[in-house]
């Protein structure tokens, strides 16, 4: 299959650009492969580069500041040069994707709104000339598509998906932008908690998942969040039970978050007023909770270091 974005006729120079990708289908830490072919009109074209680039729709850090488009990656594939007057020139590329790439796919089925798109952006004699983009479907890592499949088996029930900009305290990332991927919490596990939200975060050897527990307490109006990271490695990640991986992941927070959470309830019976418990800003290390939690052994997938 074989996706393109074509622009427009750019401004006076009467170049068109062409993008092509020979397969959009992908996953983090692979290569897009594709190929940029530029037309000239009437007149010789310069040329300064040409760039790609991987574009989402994020939230902002701010909560009251609109939604906007963001290019989170980007590589050059081309220098300058000089495109004759009704000459063609075409530009193979294969661009890596960051292991962070957002995932926007799973079983086949599109992550709710989530959407990437590649962008080509051409520096025409000082101006940039961005044309359309061409739909990019990332499909998850083995061990991502695990933990998800395993949510899925544990009653878990998807409630939205996005990106967030900006980054979070303690953890190693390489892109300006993370995914959040919220849950309605399974049978098995309400009570202590209502909603998860679920963070990757990877790199070519390890995936962290990062688990954002919520729960608020209507009649006493306490809301408590807390966060427990893990670790998952990606070799031999297809030997492991992960529904028993993750079960264990998640009665781990389950408990430290409920024994917060109660500790959040008295604290506001006694002042009588709501609390809300959120994760310090300062940095925290694997294996040490964020929100107050603590560290605790590994578990089946990998060195699990959780809270």
């Amino acid at each position: 299959m074989r996706f393109t974005g074509v622009s427009s006729a750019s401004g006076g120079t009467g170049l068109t650009v062409h993008t092509s990708v020979t397969n959009p289908s992908t996953r983090p830490g692979l290569r897009l492969p594709g190929r940029v072919t530029l037309t000239a009109g009437s007149a010789d074209v310069p040329v300064g580069h040409i760039r790609l680039g991987l574009v989402a729709t994020v939230e902002p850090e701010d909560p009251g500041q609109p939604r906007r488009l963001v290019q989170f990656h980007q590589a050059a594939v081309a220098g300058g040069f000089v495109l004759p007057a009704g000459q063609r020139r075409s530009v193979a590329f294969a661009l890596p994707l960051p292991w962070e790439t957002p995932v926007t796919i799973f079983g086949g089925v599109p992550l709710l709104s989530l959407r990437t798109g590649l962008r080509t952006e051409v520096a025409l004699d000082g101006l940039l000339d961005q044309g359309a983009m061409v739909p990019v479907f990332v499909h998850p890592l083995p061990t991502q598509q695990h933990v998800l499949a395993a949510l899925d088996t544990l009653g878990f029930t998807l409630r939205q998906a996005g990106l967030q900009a900006g980054r979070l305290p303690g953890v190693t990332q390489t892109l300006p932008v993370h995914q959040r991927i919220n849950f309605w919490v399974g049978p098995l596990y309400a009570g202590p908690v209502t909603e998860l939200e679920l963070i990757f975060v990877a790199d070519p050897a390890t995936l962290e998942v990062i688990l954002w527990m919520d729960r608020r307490l209507a009649l006493a109006g306490v809301t408590h969040q807390s966060i427990s990271r893990f670790k998952a490695w990606h070799v031999d990640a297809g030997q492991q039970d992960w529904t028993s991986v993750v079960d264990g992941w998640l009665r781990k927070a389950i408990d430290r978050h409920a024994e917060a959470a109660a500790n959040a309830h008295w604290s506001a019976r006694i002042t009588g007023s709501a609390h809300v418990s959120r994760p310090p800003d300062r940095p925290v290390a694997p294996g040490e909770g964020l929100g107050g939690t603590a560290g605790g052994p590994g578990i089946g997938g990998g060195s699990g270091d959780g809270t």
